[in-house]
């Protein structure tokens, strides 16, 4: 199993992100898919998840309203859309793949991307 995160940087408070996840080794089109953060000093915080048919979607309460988790099973690759962007976004995003369809479960984390939001 593969996952690489892509899309993170600088941004500026308000300013948007696209984050993508490059995903092998496994059958994408089965399995949930999630995205999770690591703010600097903080614990992992789950942000949002996506089932395999892209049926359900689910988010953090902080985050809900400003992202956007999309994926392309065609492509194998999943996506996280990051708008108005605040400093308590910043952090190192990882993509996880669940052992089922659903977005429980998480076996797998990508290597992480960083994401800054400073001005």
């Amino acid at each position: 199993v593969h996952l690489v995160e892509s899309g993170g940087g600088l941004v500026q408070p308000g300013g948007s992100l696209r984050l993508s996840c490059a995903a092998s080794g496994f059958t994408f089109e089965s399995h949930g898919m999630t995205w999770a953060r690591l703010p600097p000093g903080k614990g992992l915080e789950w942000v949002s998840g996506v089932n395999s048919e892209e049926s359900f979607t689910t988010y953090a309460e902080s985050v809900k309203d400003r992202y956007t988790i999309s994926r392309d099973n065609a492509k194998n690759m999943l996506y996280l859309e990051m708008s108005s962007l605040k400093a308590e976004d910043a952090g190192v995003y990882y993509c996880g793949k669940s052992s089922t369809r659903w977005v429980h479960e998480v076996d797998f984390w990508g290597q992480g991307i960083r994401v800054t939001v400073s001005s």
